[in-house]
């Protein structure tokens, strides 16, 4: 989709990604994007030399437009950094001097300029603050940027907290600028992960120790969905592979691999974060068995091998960053039958307005549902 930036007196063509999204009116940047590179502009403090720290760039918006300058493009989505890809590809934009680094990575420092993007998550923002210490000086201009909204007077303090003096912009098309200056007195360090226990009796195994990082799905406690869904787990034969789609801190896997100490897990997820967690869990509960598992970061199930697996477990998300689309439970039913075995079966859970059980029916032909309450449906279609 053709965007308001210029490259060479060219407009931008930017995509959401993955590509093949029904709703395809959905744009790739938005005003808070727009809004930090004209203040970048007309305030002139590009300079040739400029060492760059861009925060959660979902497609490209910022880095197209950044390129030519010394930029690292940190990110917990791994679907963000394959748009970034396409979309540089797409632009004829050449990715030298822009390097792509996973959320948990350690950035390189001293950097003269940073970006952020507001995440939705007040605790990804502080961890994103404590790597912005690291890697600021004083003189470091940090800009973060998000709708006018979103930007509460608690998110301002968090800013002061861990960084130091802040203020924001006025308005424009319903965003806003925070501007923010490295305070080296402050010294604040959050735990890098989450720690609560799950109550296994519920679902027949161990209590289990359950570390979460910032940016995890349901953080705090055990989701109410995964934790309907692991009351309903399959029994499953010797040997089964099984896959965890969208795994998050990966409990659903855990339990199945608790009940079934003889198969093989693979976990799944698009975000940094959730597979660290997810392998850190792994470690923590059921250390004897982190040999018969696999930790995926993936667009879903792309480029998996046909017929991989005996059964998929999946709780799909119904969002992307702030859109609400299906797009992606789409993708992963149409992944999961293509890499099922025959006579393999998806077991998944989802909201009861949602209607799931219409999209697995045409593709697979056979849709069961296992239990449901007043939220949630459990849904079981057989390849």
């Amino acid at each position: 989709m053709q965007s308001p930036f210029l490259h060479h007196d060219e407009p931008l063509i930017l995509d959401r990604y993955p590509l093949a999204q029904v709703n395809r009116s959905l744009q790739a940047w938005d005003a808070a994007d727009e809004l930090i590179i004209k203040h970048l502009r007309e305030n002139d403090v590009l300079n040739d030399g400029s060492k760059i720290a861009v925060f959660n760039d979902s497609f490209g918006a910022l880095a197209l437009n950044l390129y030519e300058y010394n930029v690292q493009l940190c990110n917990d989505s791994y679907i963000s950094h394959m748009g970034i890809k396409h979309n540089m590809q797409n632009n004829f934009i050449p990715m030298e001097n822009v390097v792509l680094t996973e959320s948990t990575a350690q950035l390189e420092s001293p950097v003269d300029i940073v970006l952020l993007k507001l995440p939705k998550s007040n605790a990804f923002l502080e961890y994103q603050l404590q790597q912005i210490r690291k890697i600021a000086t004083e003189a470091t201009l940090i800009i973060a940027s998000a709708r006018a909204k979103d930007i509460h007077t608690s998110t301002l303090k968090l800013f002061e907290k861990h960084l130091g003096e802040t203020k924001t912009s006025l308005a424009v098309k319903k965003a806003r600028l925070i501007f923010s200056k490295l305070d080296p007195s402050k010294a604040t360090s959050p735990n890098e992960y989450k720690t609560w226990t799950l109550d296994g009796k519920r679902f027949g195994v161990p209590d289990f120790l359950i570390r979460n990082m910032a940016n995890v799905f349901s953080r705090d406690s055990l989701d109410i969905g995964g934790g309907f869904l692991m009351e309903h787990l399959p029994k499953v034969n010797r040997d089964s592979v099984v896959a965890d789609l969208g795994c998050g801190n990966g409990v659903v896997g855990l339990t199945m691999l608790a009940k079934n100490p003889s198969i093989e897990m693979q976990f799944y997820d698009e975000s940094y974060m959730a597979i660290k967690s997810c392998q850190k869990n792994i470690e923590t509960n059921l250390p004897e068995q982190l040999s018969d598992c696999q930790f995926r970061v993936n667009d879903c199930l792309t480029d998996v091998d046909d017929e991989s697996f005996d059964l998929v477990l999946c709780n799909p998300p119904f969002h992307q960053q702030q859109a609400v689309t299906d797009h992606i439970a789409w993708q992963m039913f149409k992944q999961s039958y293509k890499t099922l075995k025959n006579g393999g079966e998806l077991r998944i859970i989802g909201n009861r307005q949602l209607a799931y059980h219409v999209k697995l029916q045409r593709l697979f032909g056979n849709c069961k549902t296992i239990a449901s309450n007043k939220k949630f449906v459990i849904l079981s279609a057989k390849k």
